[in-house]
């Protein structure tokens, strides 16, 4: 790509409000060019890395705006502090593949998981 090319390209995603893009182009082109990809799966590209950048910045303000007192992720969960959760089960469902299986959880008492 010219640098007159991306130079333009940069300007343009400024405009537009895409400015992940315009930090990244240069390698987006260029992991393109590598794997040889189509026209159609390199704009698809160009979108979803700034989507994907978007809404991430948008679930960190909804946390920030909730004021919940910590973030924590299931990685940071101490199993050992509530021994009668079995981990694979939850760990199965954070997968959410409940979800695309058109399945039901129940959460009942303490630590008792039935899917």
């Amino acid at each position: 790509m010219s640098t007159l090319t991306s130079d333009r390209i940069r300007q343009t995603a400024t405009k537009l409000g895409l400015t992940h893009l315009s930090d990244v182009i240069t390698e987006l082109v260029d992991r393109a060019e590598a794997t040889q990809m189509g026209y159609l799966d390199f704009v698809d590209l160009l979108l979803e890395e700034e989507l994907v950048l978007r809404e991430g910045r948008r679930f960190r303000n909804a946390l920030k705006l909730s004021r919940l007192p910590h973030h924590k992720t299931l990685d940071e969960f101490d199993f050992a502090f509530q021994p009668g959760i079995d981990v694979r089960k939850v760990r199965d469902l954070a997968t959410l593949e409940f979800v695309r299986a058109k399945s039901n959880v129940v959460l009942l008492g303490p630590g008792v998981i039935r899917g």
